[in-house]
């Protein structure tokens, strides 16, 4: 209030020079603008947005780093409900412009409406019209900067001198003739229940690679700002895919639950937490406000050991293969060597694709691995698999080296894995670079869930009989190999 008095005042006495300097300050800073344009929003006494302001101006004029140490074109952003987040990108989007008129803008949103209520605030915060001298408008900050005249549709529209400035699109929809400096994907999950379906989270990220980043110009940025429902989600399967190219911003709502410390106490107490908290699903609950992702609170596997460099000593290779019982299972074949009890994993298959092309990349890994010893199971057409994979062995590569056992499994699955847990996160260990080298079977790995419905159990099945050869390897060879009979 004061501030609005001071411009009343300085308006009314002619008095506006300290007001030309702020409009000076703000076309160099966000934080700036942001303050200018509502200043009982953002004030200082709230950091998460002085930071959120500060990592877009950063992103904006190239100043921000990437974890390799290059200029920053891709940002992640998380920040809980009603913190600003949106409001905050509307601002951006109008501050940007007032910058650069020939900037280029797609923002794309969860479905239609969203994308044009967005659009509409970014359109019609450029287009305000000063009534009240106490408050500022965009047109102070940057005159001359306008919404070309008859080209402000609600989703699509102009700059004057430019032929085209900002496109709202919903997740899906057609892009199709424009190309963009910034794409903006704002929230693309609706809800917990899409967060955990497969093919919405598939079909996202087909649409993200496959038709977004093909309108980003060269040089170009990418903002995704979303609540981490899932691992896989769309800022998931980008830190997988490009980890050393992202800079992330998460913010949580409670920042240490044992003394109260709040990230905004003023747009959500602690008190208020707790209420929601006890009233929530914890799962959605921690999504929501901590940013949590759902499948990470269930997870069976609580991290995995990573490694750089195998040890120097020649180490005995052993294998593992798990076929596909039905056509909706997946076959997984995993390759490791043996090392003072600790296992490190060199190869991984994981595919659906039909027994003639798996049966030829089985071999093709057991050949090019130099595998002592494979354990196939045996049951539900698995015997059929080993024997095929022995022939292919020596007829493709003239190699006998290895050894193929049959294991007829009758213990529990589920008890099984459990079982051995422990051991394949402490000491069967990854290479440094698995999700980008094997992202199937990683992606699989990671969100098995110890409780509830798993879509598939293929690769911590394969895994867990990886982990008993690595362990037990003398006596599953002794008990399958030699029981197994004529072939």
């Amino acid at each position: 209030m004061a501030e609005q008095t001071e411009n009343l005042l300085a308006y009314l006495t002619g008095r506006d020079q300290p007001i030309k300097a702020k409009y000076r300050e703000a076309r160099k800073s966000f934080w700036s603008y942001c303050k200018l344009m509502n200043p009982s929003f953002f004030r200082e006494e709230r950091p998460h947005l002085r930071e959120l302001a500060e990592t877009l101006q950063a992103l904006e004029e190239g100043t921000l780093r990437a974890p390799d140490g290059s200029v920053c074109r891709r940002l992640a952003i998380s920040e809980p409900p009603r913190h600003g987040k949106s409001y905050t990108m509307t601002l951006f989007n109008q501050w940007c412009f007032g910058r650069n008129p020939e900037d280029r803008i797609i923002n794309v949103s969860y479905n239609e409406t969203l994308s044009s209520r967005f659009s509409k605030g970014v359109r019609d915060g450029i287009d305000a019209t000063k009534i009240d001298p106490r408050f500022t408008v965009f047109n102070d900050i940057f005159p001359g900067v306008a919404i070309k005249h008859g080209d402000a549709a609600a989703q699509l529209w102009s700059l004057d001198g430019s032929y085209f400035s900002f496109l709202g699109a919903g997740m899906g929809g057609t892009i199709t003739g424009v190309g963009c400096r910034k794409l903006i994907i704002d929230d693309p999950i609706k809800n917990h229940m899409e967060a955990c379906n497969d093919q919405v989270l598939d079909d996202q990220w087909e649409y993200y690679t496959n038709t977004l980043l093909s309108r980003v110009e060269e040089g170009g940025m990418i903002i995704v700002i979303m609540t981490r429902w899932n691992t896989r989600d769309l800022v998931g399967r980008v830190l997988d895919a490009e980890p050393e190219k992202w800079h992330v911003l998460n913010h949580r709502a409670c920042l240490d639950e044992k003394t109260g410390k709040m990230l905004c106490p003023a747009l959500l107490s602690f008190a208020s937490w707790k209420q929601k908290q006890a009233l929530t699903s914890p799962d959605i609950f921690l999504a929501n406000y901590q940013n949590e992702p759902i499948d990470v609170q269930g997870r069976l596997y609580d991290g995995f050991t990573l490694y750089d460099e195998l040890p120097a000593a020649r180490l005995p290779v052993v294998a593992y293969v798990d076929t596909a019982d039905t056509g909706a299972d997946y076959l997984c074949a995993v390759t490791a060597a043996r090392h003072e009890g600790e296992g490190y994993l060199i190869d991984a298959y994981y595919s659906d694709e039909a027994m003639e092309v798996t049966e030829l990349a089985v071999a093709r890994m057991l050949y090019e691995n130099g595998v002592n010893e494979c354990y196939i199971e045996s049951n539900n057409g698995g015997r059929g698999f080993a024997r095929n994979v022995e022939r292919l062995l020596w007829e493709k590569y003239r190699w006998r080296r290895t050894t193929v056992i049959w294991v007829n499994q009758h213990q529990n699955k589920m008890a099984r894995i459990m079982t051995e847990s422990a051991y394949v996160s402490r000491h069967l260990k990854m290479p440094a670079d698995w999700a980008t080298r094997w992202p199937g079977y990683y992606n699989a790995m990671r969100s098995f869930q110890r409780k509830g419905k798993n879509l598939h159990d293929d690769a911590p099945d394969a895994t867990t009989g990886l982990a008993e050869v690595l362990q037990r390897g003398a006596a599953m060879r002794k008990r399958f190999f030699t029981g197994r009979g004529a072939r």
